[in-house]
């Protein structure tokens, strides 16, 4: 087969390098170009770093992460039309430390300069292959990363450092590459000339809606570091939430496993040997000895049909939850009607709506795109069809609190408060309470479930355990018997 597809991969390679031969060669040309005019304009550029070192000033918190940065030019990268592509770097960091990463850029000496201006030893930029797959996936930001940049980056900016150099800043102490990779990025739109909220939207959905909404309104109130505060706040509220819910759900699932490997070993290791003792001594077997034994051979005989089963089960589910917008609005409607657990699915996605649409009205963005960006934060279809009923009636002159109006998945308390808020004029303050009030409500109702789902775990534990041992232990009896 390999000698059959060696032409093959021969004749591909000729056409490729033949059809990429004029690209080639233009940006070798493009290149030799710039290379001259950097030589020319880096003698003013080293002129501008050593003024620009002796007046910095920054706090002594971030002196030592400074130093990497204040030397790096801030000059604003050309704006270049070609279309981007991507490229794999080797570089060498302060601390000495070769790092292997990918970039997107319009040409290689345009990223090898950006990554010069960063501070960055480069020692090589080539486009990768169509092999190359970059590993560093991901790199969306969760709340937790989220609550910590933001009071970093607004710490930073206090202090009276440049917006370049304070994200720089977040760049070189990031622990993850992935991350790391988008901090550039935001860097290099920066220096392009965009606003940040700009560089932000650009990074594909790494960043939330609710965020770069919110940046894009602080710029134009220029309030830029009031707005993330007010953000961090928010992610750490929402990262607390997030911590009780996981706190709650771990104890629960730890036991449930545990339940099930013990379950299995049992029926799969202990069981036939018990079975085999009854079928030699003629043993009477009860119906509830049956069952174990024949559950005990199913899962024996067809373990790898369980499990093949069980990961299409699982991945089907999660395939049509994702994307399938009927199904995950049904599955949506039944957890929300299962006693305890509604409540909780409900005050938190309360929680999440007043919280945010309080944040979204304090800053000043008006209602219309507060529900536009509230209707893409949120993952549960109920209250999706809320917001878009919202919007309609705030079309037709109706107000805000008619949505709400006799809706299950919206508490009567709450809508009370919207009323008032509307009444009042103080709209925003009234989420604000709404919001705290359904925290502490939903972090209750998570403890005292943590509470009640313990008990009801081992007691469940104790149930099925006990009932293979029942199953075992009478057949016993007959075979007692007929020694006596």
């Amino acid at each position: 087969m390999e000698t059959i597809a060696m032409p093959f991969i021969f004749i591909y390679h000729i056409v490729r390098y033949i059809l990429l031969s004029p690209k080639r060669i233009l940006n070798y040309a493009y290149s030799g170009i710039l290379a001259v005019t950097d030589k020319l304009s880096r003698g003013k550029v080293s002129k501008r770093k050593e003024e620009k070192s002796k007046e910095n000033s920054a706090i002594l918190e971030v002196e030592e992460m400074m130093a990497a940065t204040k030397n790096a030019s801030t000059e604003k990268i050309s704006i270049n039309k070609e279309p981007e592509i991507s490229f794999r770097y080797k570089i060498r960091g302060s601390n000495g430390k070769i790092v292997n990463g990918t970039f997107e850029g319009p040409n290689a000496n345009e990223v090898k300069i950006f990554l010069q201006n960063e501070g960055y030893e480069v020692l090589e930029v080539v486009p990768r292959k169509f092999y190359d797959i970059d590993v560093n996936i991901g790199g969306k930001f969760n709340a937790a990363d989220l609550s910590f940049s933001l009071t970093q980056l607004s710490t930073y900016l206090k202090a009276g450092i440049a917006l370049i150099d304070s994200v720089r800043i977040l760049e070189k102490q990031s622990e993850k590459p992935e991350q790391r990779k988008v901090y550039q990025k935001v860097v290099y739109e920066l220096l392009k000339g965009e606003n940040l909220s700009t560089a932000m939207e650009r990074q594909n959905g790494k960043f939330p809606a609710l965020l770069v909404n919110m940046i894009k309104t602080a710029e134009l109130t220029g309030d830029l570091t009031s707005v993330l505060d007010d953000m961090a706040d928010y992610y750490t509220s929402k990262e607390e939430t997030r911590k009780a819910m996981v706190s709650a759900m771990t104890y629960p699932v730890i036991v449930l496993c545990i339940a099930i490997g013990v379950i299995i070993f049992i029926l799969v290791s202990i069981v036939p040997q018990f079975v085999d003792m009854y079928k030699d001594n003629d043993a009477e077997i009860p119906a509830i000895t049956v069952f174990v034994m024949n559950a005990s051979d199913f899962i024996v005989n067809y373990y790898f049909i369980i499990i093949v089963g069980l990961g299409l089960f699982i991945g089907i589910f999660i395939y049509l939850y994702k994307k399938n917008r009927k199904f995950r609005k049904n599955i949506q409607l039944i957890l929300m009607h299962i006693p305890v657990f509604s409540q909780i699915i409900i005050y938190n996605e309360v929680y999440n709506f007043t919280k945010t649409f309080a944040s979204l009205l304090n800053h000043g963005v008006f209602i219309t795109d507060s529900m536009e960006v509230l209707s893409k934060i949120t993952n549960n279809e109920i209250y999706k069809e809320l917001i878009a009923k919202t919007i309609i009636n705030l079309n037709k002159g109706a107000n805000i609190s008619e949505s709400f109006k006799g809706s299950w998945a919206f508490p009567v308390a709450a809508y009370e408060m919207i009323v008032t808020g509307e009444k009042t004029g103080q709209l925003g303050l009234m989420m604000e309470k709404v919001a705290n009030y359904y925290q502490v409500l939903h972090k209750t109702l998570v403890k005292q479930m943590q509470s009640f789902i313990e008990p009801l775990m081992i007691a469940f534990l104790a149930l099925i355990v006990g009932t293979i041992l029942l199953s075992i232990v009478v057949p016993m009896f007959d075979i007692y018997g007929k020694i006596q």
